[in-house]
């Protein structure tokens, strides 16, 4: 038997197609809003799921892959925080976890018609607002940019560059989605943010941007003052004609 108070996640087992996601009577959010006793129900074998309030639609959905991007994004945090161990702001990017389930959850649950009431687990804005003083705080330590950064350096901040890579395609995701639907704008505020949080994160990784790495334009363009590999290249291969 599978319960759910209102996250119907990615990752989460597939609902029986008659199920439905309702509000505890708690206004408090806990964890009790989720229940899992079986872990597969074989109602997704024929390519459908369920979201928040029961509704059946293919997997392949926007909103499915909207909140299965964000699933995805959680996922590479942990193996940032895996690969890590107890690296500088662990508690802020576990807290990010945490807020990503929000995230999930808001986008499984679709928008109720406008002037009724919605129970359901919405994103904040001060929870963007949170982002940003995070962002300001640890910027205040790093130097200005003179160029863009090459994704890499420290083995911590190039995973919070893919994190900051998936956060993107899930805000695009989202955008995308509505194009199509209401979604709460709050998710795509949140997402923009957070890979802002990303970029200053990776930096803060290297070293405080000691060990950034970066972006030189045009440095490996063909020049007649100095040859470089792509017209050595050129020169051998006139020769084997």
């Amino acid at each position: 038997m599978v319960h759910f108070g209102e996250r119907g996640l990615h990752q989460l087992p597939e609902l029986p197609s008659n199920a439905k996601l309702v509000r505890k009577k708690r206004c408090k959010y806990t964890s009790s809003m989720v229940y899992l006793s079986r872990i597969y129900t074989k109602t997704g074998d024929k390519g459908e799921t369920a979201l928040g309030d029961g509704t059946r639609v293919p997997k392949d959905h926007p909103r499915v892959a909207a909140f299965g991007s964000v699933d995805e994004l959680n996922s590479v945090l942990g193996l940032l925080l895996a690969h890590e161990g107890e690296l500088p702001e662990a508690e802020l990017l576990r807290s990010l976890q945490n807020e990503l389930f929000d995230v999930g959850a808001d986008l499984c649950a679709p928008l109720p018609p406008k002037g009724e009431a919605d129970p359901r687990l919405r994103i904040q804005a001060s929870q963007a607002e949170r982002l940003e003083e995070a962002i300001d705080r640890l910027n205040a330590s790093l130097q200005p940019l003179t160029s863009f950064v090459l994704p890499g350096g420290s083995l911590g901040a190039a995973w919070c560059h893919l994190a900051r890579t998936v956060c993107r395609r899930a805000e695009r995701d989202v955008v995308a989605l509505s194009h199509t639907e209401p979604v709460n704008p709050q998710v795509i505020i949140y997402l923009n943010r957070l890979s802002d949080l990303l970029f200053v994160l990776a930096r803060v990784l290297n070293g405080n941007g000691s060990l950034d790495v970066l972006w030189v334009p045009g440095k490996t363009a063909e020049s007649k003052s100095e040859p470089g590999a792509l017209a050595t290249g050129k020169k051998r291969k006139a020769t084997r004609r």
